[in-house]
């Protein structure tokens, strides 16, 4: 975890239940007394600074399973439970939430949903907001307020899900969450592809556009396929998640494809594989000074992995989803930012700065957000929180 942005000395409140939660947050509105809202702490530095915060509210102790639906695949838990106890809990019924996030020991789902943080598995399962069905929630005044439902067919109303989806803790604090479940896959297998950017790039192209249905599609930067010890070229990842002779079928068909453009080709499976896919997860965060959160359309992925590894040391590491295009890189000097961030603006995307030193943040626009929409944002925020105790400065 890189250096702060906040004064993590500050008290920390960590109440036991919803309406205690409720009692702190109308204490704060009533004496105008910003706050910091995290779970676990795991993302604390995400983000914007955090302005003039007196103390830290923290849900990690509202950490109940409160219902498991198995056979209608939906999960109710309060948001302070962690990720991985969570995925062992729904192991035993043969299920698992596809979201694969930063810290996954030590992330909660609260947290996952106020970042919208997930990764690789996005290519088949989407995002958080497609799998959130219901939230409750405090709002800033203290008030204790819910959205949406527990079954999967539930339209009623406005798409509050979606809004606190990202929201990085400024418009409430979720206490309770029910989210889409899935069966869990009875095996899998991974093809990942090496050689010239030229030929990954085509490949990539006949990937998203056959019949080929894989889970997992990931673009890696030079510098992450040689810590992942893939090798020492970019690289394209593949995951399918089938019956064995349909992954093997489909192994079969991209190694084919590969052979055709020149790349080298291997597959993995078994324990290789799942610490090769827990790389990507684990090795993005936490060893470099800067981290970031970017996006492209999926078309310009090996592109912006290639200005990577080309306008960057031999050190930064970048890891992009191909069919949504969004993804993450690390960085050890910040005059990088500037050219990045314009490259991803050319090619439709964005990139903002989530981990970094006090005093980058404070020399940058972490968001770098460009479009008409930061006022809008900024009136939801006055709506939900017009004394601006949650959060303020981290978002906008």
């Amino acid at each position: 975890m890189g250096d702060s942005t906040n004064d993590i000395s500050l008290p920390i409140g960590m109440p036991t239940s919803a309406s205690e939660l409720a009692e702190l947050v109308t204490m704060a509105n009533r004496d105008k007394s910003p706050l910091i809202v995290a779970g676990n702490r795991s993302k604390l530095d995400w983000g914007g600074m955090v302005k003039e915060p007196k103390s830290i509210v923290s849900t990690q102790k509202l950490d109940r399973l409160i219902a498991h639906a198995v056979g209608d695949l939906t999960v109710t838990v309060e948001a302070g439970l962690k990720f991985s106890t969570l995925q062992e809990i729904l192991a035993t019924a043969g299920q698992f939430l596809p979201l694969d996030p930063a810290y996954p020991t030590r992330s909660t789902i609260g947290g996952i949903v106020a970042t919208a943080d997930t990764g690789s598995l996005r290519h088949r399962y989407g995002g958080v907001r497609d799998l959130l069905l219901g939230i409750s929630f405090v709002r800033a005044d203290g008030k204790i307020a819910k959205a949406g439902g527990r079954v999967v067919k539930n339209v009623a109303g406005y798409d509050m899900m979606k809004l606190f989806t990202g929201s990085y803790g400024t418009l409430g604090i979720l206490t309770e969450v029910t989210l889409r479940v899935y069966p869990l896959p009875s095996s899998s297998g991974t093809v990942i592809l090496t050689g010239a950017v030229d030929g990954l790039s085509k490949a990539a192209k006949i990937l998203l556009a056959s019949t080929l249905t894989p889970i997992s599609v990931d673009v890696l930067s030079t510098a992450f396929s040689r810590q992942l010890e893939i090798s020492n070229t970019p690289s394209l990842m593949v995951k399918f998640a089938t019956i064995p002779a349909s992954i093997a079928e489909q192994s079969e068909q991209l190694l084919a494809i590969a052979k055709g453009l020149g790349l080298k080709g291997g597959s993995w499976q078994g324990m290789q594989e799942e610490q090769l896919w827990s790389g990507i997860q684990t090795g993005i965060w936490g060893d470099a000074p800067i981290g970031c959160k970017l996006g492209v359309r999926s078309t310009a992925a090996v592109d912006t992995i290639e200005l990577l590894d080309q306008s960057t040391d031999d050190t930064a590491k970048g890891v992009i989803h191909l069919n949504s295009g969004i993804g993450a890189c690390t960085l050890n000097d910040a005059n990088h930012i500037k050219s990045l961030r314009s490259h991803c603006e050319a090619a439709g995307g964005f990139l903002s700065v989530l981990q970094a030193p006090i005093n980058v943040k404070q020399q940058l626009d972490v968001w770098g957000y460009r479009g008409n929409a930061v006022p809008l944002m900024r009136e939801i925020k006055q709506q939900f929180d017009p004394c601006g105790i949650l959060n303020p400065g981290r978002c906008f």
